[in-house]
């Protein structure tokens, strides 16, 4: 039995990484206007930033279509892979798991299971990397999903936005909100659910702030992580203050895994340029 593992492009996986574990990423389009793009193919994180900052009207994304599943099936099919697993953005941010569910039940030529992340971005690709290691290991499905399913439940996750006029621009928040909100200097801290939605976690009034809140978070969270802890930090183009979090974070955490990402177009859309997010779980490299 021969297991391969893909993602889409809101996991930000780097592309090495992705290589060395054979996952592969399908990605998700940016629209600006008449303009498309690959997210990660042909329009990086920083470039989709600046087109943002100067677009008239907000961006839209649109979903890996089924056809460019199936066309990954064939490739994988023709190499000599007997089923796949399929990591991607959470369901309560898309349509995408529900409708690859329904599509997975007519493809002929691999077994297909979706899996529903409910998260995004470095919680997603710890996902498809304990999936990707897994495989490489000569395990299926059978093993692989449930040991998917335990580093979902020890997932957290906080994101902070900068900002909230973006918030303001993509109708989460009323104008009036956005102004009053904005003279108190407010950052929303935001994160999903156990449905995978993005739901409000708090609110402070300096990054400075959020950090120690996300510290005092993850120390009171440690009894869900059994086992190595590893905690990554993703920016929307903030690398200074990224590389600031590392810092403290090691400090406070001096056992723990470190990883960085970027937040990739697919949801920088909703959070704005200098948004942060630290996820933190069980290390997949260590289960």
């Amino acid at each position: 039995m021969k297991t391969a593992v893909i993602t889409d492009s809101a996991s930000y996986l780097d592309k090495k990484l992705a290589a060395q574990y054979n996952i592969k990423v399908l990605p998700i389009t940016v629209i600006f206007g008449t303009e498309q793009y690959q997210d990660g193919v042909n329009i990086t994180s920083h470039e989709f930033l600046e087109k943002l900052a100067s677009a008239d009207k907000l961006p839209t994304t649109a979903q890996v279509t089924m056809q460019q599943m199936q066309d990954a099936f064939d490739e994988l099919s023709a190499a000599g892979y007997d089923e796949v697993i399929c990591v991607n953005l959470s369901s309560g941010i898309t349509s995408f798991y529900e409708n690859l569910v329904t599509y997975s039940k007519t493809v002929k030529n691999i077994r297909v299971y979706p899996f529903d992340s409910k998260i995004a971005s470095a919680g997603e690709a710890d996902l498809a990397l304990l999936a990707g290691t897994m495989a490489q290991n000569g395990e299926n499905a059978k093993t692989i999903l449930p040991r998917l399913i335990d580093l979902r439940d020890s997932i957290h996750v906080s994101l902070v936005v900068d900002s909230l006029d973006h918030l303001m621009r993509t109708g989460r928040i009323s104008s009036t909100s956005a102004f009053v909100g904005n003279l108190l200097r407010i950052k929303p801290m935001l994160t999903f659910d156990d449905n995978g939605k993005i739901v409000p976690l708090g609110k402070v009034r300096t990054m400075k702030q959020a950090l120690a809140k996300i510290l005092d978070e993850i120390e009171n969270s440690l009894s869900d992580i059994d086992g190595q802890l590893r905690i990554s930090v993703a920016d929307a183009d903030n690398p200074k203050l990224s590389k600031q979090w590392v810092t403290e974070i090691k400090e406070k955490f001096p056992n723990a895994a470190i990883s960085t990402y970027q937040i990739s177009p697919a949801i920088t859309v909703h959070t704005g340029e200098k948004a942060m997010g630290v996820v933190w779980d069980c290390d997949w490299e260590a289960m």
